[in-house]
């Protein structure tokens, strides 16, 4: 896995990383709860070349020893932390980094699938910060965390939410359940013009490694 840090060093290939808004009843409850976000021409469809030969390279590396110790590596171990803090057992929902790895032990590789969950996967693996993806035409202002309120429900799902339910929202609804199911219609299609990648930190990820996340994101989605 990559060390953060070397971000200021290269020069961004569309718009600069934004900060997201969060809650302030959220933040007081999880300090060093944060969100960030960068938009990007494109959507899903074919990884190109470039792109599929990064997922080679990072299968090279990304051997066995690694991913038995990457829970133990300062990033990974933050989410684990903050699973359990929101009620998730990480043994059972993997944090972000570690379902990557569990994906690449499974496949034998890193298979590449679309333009986007390989820029998400690279992003992951070299980093460890958890991202996510929306199509940004369908995103109503800035996003952020915020709790559910009570019986708020969210598009394709039936049962309303449980009050307090953590949330990645725009301005007027949820997106997406953090670290869950996301909104129907919300995520990003062949047909997305333009992709919102977010990425979410908790205590323990420094600021850089979000912004250097969304970099190796958003420079694989352009690639």
């Amino acid at each position: 896995m990559a060390e953060p840090g070397d971000l200021a060093a290269r020069e961004p290939q569309d718009a600069a990383p934004e900060a997201g808004w969060v809650e302030p009843v959220l933040a007081q409850e999880f300090p060093g709860l944060s969100l960030a976000f960068v938009e990007v021409q494109g959507g899903r469809g074919r990884s190109p070349e470039p792109v599929r030969e990064q997922l080679r390279e990072l299968s090279d590396r990304f051997a066995g020893a690694q991913a038995i110790n990457l829970r133990q590596q300062a990033i990974p171990w933050a989410y684990r932390v903050f699973f359990r803090h929101i009620g998730l057992d990480p043994d059972r929902t993997p944090p972000p980094a570690e379902e990557v790895s569990l994906n690449r032990m499974r496949d034998g590789r890193f298979a590449p699938r679309n333009r986007l969950d390989d820029a998400l996967t690279l992003a992951v693996a070299e980093v460890g910060v958890a991202l996510t993806a929306f199509d940004a035409e369908r995103v109503d202002g800035r996003l952020g965390l915020r709790q559910a309120d009570e019986k708020e429900q969210i598009e394709g799902r039936i049962t309303p939410l449980e009050a307090g339910t953590i949330v990645i929202a725009d301005e007027r609804r949820p997106l997406e359940i953090l670290f869950g199911a996301k909104a129907e219609g919300r995520g990003v299609t062949r047909k997305t013009e333009r992709t919102a990648i977010v990425a979410v930190g908790v205590r323990g990820v420094p600021d850089v490694a979000l912004e250097e996340a969304l970099w190796v994101a958003s420079s694989a989605m352009l690639a």
